[in-house]
């Protein structure tokens, strides 16, 4: 995959104002962060940025051109129009290659699991991890092949193999997949279900029947 590219301007002016006549004018209000902190507000062309921001995460690294100076980041945060979806605002954070860094790459299922074809449902309770390299290694996501997954198997973070250049940082013990047999959970649902609707019924039947008569003295 090509490295996406981020035409931008610097911009001066700030406010709810100027933001405002920037949107109308087909332009998205940015800011970048540097590696030390410092702010530059931006300016971009919203229909540029539509186009290149379709495929990408918080583990993608983009190039940001400023008039003409460009440098590497991510996309940390975009903002959007609850109703509209419409690019409101746009944060980059800088990233300082040939600097170890931090970030939680999106984990993707591959396959069809066989625990599924013998009633089995399939579980993805992680969805990213977080791993430790430098920005020339950092994965866009990751593949997890759940194809020979079978019924009570399960693929954990510790079954990764990511090569020596990244450093897993999540538990791994945490589960990325699994599947369960969901025909012995619904026979147990059944089951409990029926005995609190017996519980009460039992209850009326000892309430209704007659007392023993007294014994004679």
């Amino acid at each position: 995959m090509n490295q996406v590219v981020f035409t931008a301007r610097k911009r001066v002016d700030t406010g709810s104002g100027v933001a405002s006549r920037m949107r109308r004018a087909g332009k998205i209000p940015a800011v970048v962060y540097g590696r030390k902190g410092e702010a530059q507000s931006l300016e971009l062309d919203a229909l540029d940025f539509s186009k290149g921001a379709k495929g990408i995460s918080e583990s993608t690294i983009v190039k940001v051109d400023i008039d003409g100076k460009a440098l590497e980041a991510f996309v940390k945060d975009t903002q959007r129009d609850i109703l509209t979806g419409k690019v409101l605002h746009v944060d980059f954070y800088e990233v300082e290659m040939g600097r170890l860094l931090r970030a939680k790459v999106p984990v993707h299922l591959k396959g069809t699991a066989l625990g599924t074809r013998e009633g089995g449902i399939l579980e993805n309770p992680l969805h990213e991890i977080e791993v430790e390299c430098f920005p020339q290694d950092l994965p866009e996501h990751i593949d997890v092949d759940i194809s020979a997954l079978k019924v009570n198997m399960s693929i954990h973070v510790r079954d990764l193999k990511l090569g020596d250049a990244v450093k897993i940082l999540s538990n791994n013990d945490q589960v990325l997949a699994l599947v369960k047999y969901a025909k012995a959970e619904e026979v147990v649902a059944e089951v409990a279900e029926t005995v609190v609707a017996a519980a009460p019924v039992a209850g009326a039947a000892a309430a209704a029947a007659p007392a023993a008569p007294a014994a004679k003295a």
